[in-house]
């Protein structure tokens, strides 16, 4: 089930509204659990007994760390407190990097052995579970805090804890189906106390359904939009493509990844604030950055710092050891979580260089004095060569494509032209795009000689207030046509 389909939006999003504000709070958590497992079990009904096998061991694991620590606390033994919680999150760790790796690596592992080998292996069919990825990590960074927080001592000489004793609210944290497909990737800590007490306001409700329909018209009027033309040209003949129609590909893609992805996150947020709950921010604006640095800053923010957090800290960070192998071992993580394909690993090197020369040029102090939109471009065209090895997976057809951007083996005869690509339509939504990409709220104040509060206020009171609420009817009225005369849904990051 996808937040932008009738049968989502029409019945079981009411349906889960009405219920969790006619319920008592008590009965809230179980109804929103119900109601997350049936989410998944929508479109995964097999694989939601793999969801619960990592909830079950999850808790578990958290358990035995917290009852060890709490036993061998009163015994006075500090080796043994620690060796055991270091025993029990390793089998943690093993435990969730196993499902990850057998049911989204291990066909590719298997092929690559047997291509190098020519060992005639027999390949198996392993479907891929959608959202593995995130419910996962979302497990794992949980026994992580837990082990943490039973060595951390209050002022007052007691140790704080961050286990979670009650099932239901850690079957919640990790199977809550506004996040569940497609993240943001929500950490324990941040909502630990929304799942034991919240007070969902009018005006709560209000900003998670505006934040809602935002996320929507991101989703369905741009990512849509624009994704039909970049999936046209990415499944054409390579050998007939020309340079332009292989750069508004490129370009397109560019757009239809972050309006899908931050479409995504945007409607997990709004959700979230619905039902009581604030997610962490997972975009902000990243098509405006001047760096590879400042790109990874504002991109699927709650990815990178799980992995600062959970792996480039731990390693060492800037701190002990090799900073720049830090960071390789981190975007080489990243790559790989993103897909079982070796394009997604190469996509991660590749974004690592960068940072990687970007880091160099600060450690030995190189000023090179550049106008702003240099560096804009110099970031741009990072991410959209990036971007194309993301696309693509298979490095051969990736490096194809690239090549034909930058007008290597292009034939003299080519099929069809940019205009053929590029409707009245299409550019109309691509302009929307761009201009949607740039954060108007603080440019906007800055040339007008007023604050951003100002500007806010006066977009959030009166006139402005009851404007803005009609624009954003009108939006989702759109957008459930658009929905209706259309069969082009899909969400980028389920396979991930």
């Amino acid at each position: 089930m996808v937040f932008s389909s009738l049968v989502f939006l029409c019945i079981f999003l009411p349906v889960m509204i009405i219920g969790y504000y006619v319920l008592p709070k008590k009965c809230r958590n179980v109804f929103l659990l119900i109601g997350s497992l049936f989410f998944y079990a929508w479109g995964e009904p097999g694989y939601i007994f793999l969801m619960l096998a990592s909830i079950i061991g999850n808790y578990g694991f958290g358990m035995l760390i917290y009852l060890a620590s709490r036993q061998e606390e009163k015994k006075q033994s500090e080796f043994g407190r620690s060796a055991f919680r270091r025993l029990m999150l390793i089998l943690a760790v093993a435990f969730n990097l196993g499902i990850l790796i057998y049911f989204k690596y291990f066909n590719l592992l298997v092929t690559t052995v047997d291509d190098l080998f020519h060992a005639d292996l027999t390949i198996p069919e392993i479907a891929l579970p959608i959202g593995i990825s995130f419910y996962t990590f979302q497990g794992m960074s949980y026994v992580i805090d837990v082990f943490r927080s039973e060595g951390r001592p209050l002022e007052d000489g007691s140790r704080e804890s961050l286990v979670q004793k009650n099932f239901i609210n850690l079957a919640l944290y990790i199977s809550m189906f506004p996040q569940l497909i497609a993240g943001p990737i929500v950490r324990y800590t941040d909502i630990r106390g929304y799942l034991k007490e919240r007070n969902c306001t009018f005006d709560d409700f209000a900003k998670g359904v505006e934040r809602f329909i935002i996320g929507l018209c991101k989703k369905v009027l741009l990512a849509n939009t624009i994704g039909e033309v970049a999936d046209k040209i990415f499944s054409g003949e390579q050998a007939y493509m020309g340079t332009g129609v292989a750069w508004v590909g490129a370009l397109c893609y560019t757009l239809q990844i972050f309006y899908d992805f931050s479409g995504y996150s945007d409607m997990a947020i709004g959700l979230g604030r619905i039902f009581g709950f604030r997610f962490m921010e997972n975009f902000n604006y990243p098509y405006i950055s001047k760096s590879i640095t400042e790109f990874w800053r504002r991109w699927h923010i709650s990815l990178s710092t799980w992995f600062r957090d959970y792996l480039y800290i731990p390693l060492g960070g800037n701190r002990k050891g090799n900073v720049y192998l830090h960071l390789l071992i981190v975007f080489l993580a990243t790559g790989i979580w993103h897909g079982a394909a070796w394009g997604f690993l190469v996509w991660g090197l590749w974004h690592g260089l960068f940072m990687l020369i970007e880091r160099i040029g600060r450690q030995k102090n190189v000023k090179v004095r550049l106008p702003g939109i240099v560096k804009w471009l110099y970031t741009m065209l990072v991410v959209v060569f990036g971007w194309v090895l993301f696309k693509l997976e298979e490095l051969p057809e990736a490096i194809g494509y690239i090549g034909k951007m930058l007008h290597i083996g292009v034939g003299s005869y080519t099929d069809f032209g940019v205009r053929y690509y590029l409707d009245n339509r299409t550019i109309f939504f691509m302009i929307c795009a761009i201009l949607a990409s740039i954060p108007w709220a603080q440019v906007l104040p800055r040339r007008l000689g007023c604050r951003v509060s100002e500007l806010t206020l006066k977009t959030e009171t009166g006139a402005g207030c009851v404007i803005k609420r009609v624009l954003l009817l009108a939006l989702l009225v759109v957008c459930m046509l658009f929905i209706v005369n259309s069969s082009y849904n899909p969400f980028i990051y389920f396979r991930f």
